[in-house]
């Protein structure tokens, strides 16, 4: 879909591997409410955001305790925390395109909202809440299985999320003999809050993050702050 927003495309649906009976709700999945303001309409993706959420976290559950018989409940709960995030969830939206197909306002669109995190992730939440209005909850969990099942895999093996937090701790501490501290901020209702973390060494600023809890955003400023320090550790 164009920044003018044209129709949603049989191109997204291909990539998706299923066909709307109602195309008017992947229409819905995919319009961003900066895109429904400026347009006057009150149709946005929010409530299928809020369903599909529900969708997506049943059909992880369930694949998890079906495929890791072994996983005690805690280990299982750290699984399903590392494969729905929105880190995750905007990585999955990124290797199908959607962010292509988003219709989003002006100023979304001039402040580079495709490539959010958080838009990514919502739209394709919304989109998985489309897919089981229209289609039913197995289309769904087919398409969840198949978008997300590798991932736990490869998390189960050790190649999925890691904790930068403990890792930056260690390499910062050996390297420039200081502690990481963590600087928050937070925007947004209290039922829909984005935080912002930036993590400072040595007093500079290193890694920034931005998630919907504080747990993930200090993760990924972590991350960000571990790749800069390790490429420094290397060309010294």
């Amino acid at each position: 879909m164009s920044a003018a927003g044209a129709e949603p495309s049989s191109t997204l649906e291909r990539t998706l591997g299923v066909r709307f009976a109602r195309p008017e709700l992947l229409e819905a999945a995919l319009t961003h409410r900066s895109y429904a303001f400026e347009q006057g309409t009150p149709v946005n993706n929010e409530r299928l955001e809020f369903l599909g959420d529900a969708v997506l976290g049943l059909v992880v559950t369930d694949l998890a305790y079906r495929e890791f018989p072994e996983m005690s409940e805690g280990e299982l709960a750290k699984l399903r925390a590392a494969i729905v995030n929105m880190g995750a969830l905007a990585e999955v939206a990124r290797d199908l395109g959607l962010g292509d197909h988003v219709r989003l306002g002006r100023g979304e669109e001039m402040s580079g909202g495709r490539g959010k995190a958080s838009i990514l992730a919502d739209a394709l939440e919304a989109v998985l809440g489309a897919i089981y209005l229209d289609l039913g909850l197995e289309v769904a969990r087919g398409l969840i299985e198949r978008l997300f099942r590798p991932r736990m895999i490869a998390y189960v093996r050790g190649e999925g999320e890691r904790d930068f937090k403990t890792m930056l701790q260690e390499l910062a501490s050996q390297d420039l003999r200081a502690l990481p501290e963590y600087r928050i901020t937070e925007r947004g209702p209290d039922h829909e809050k984005e935080f912002t973390a930036t993590v400072h060494l040595a007093g500079r600023a290193w890694g920034t993050g931005v998630g919907r809890s504080k747990k993930e955003a200090e993760q990924q400023a972590a991350h960000e702050a571990y790749l800069k320090l390790s490429e420094r550790a290397v060309k010294s």
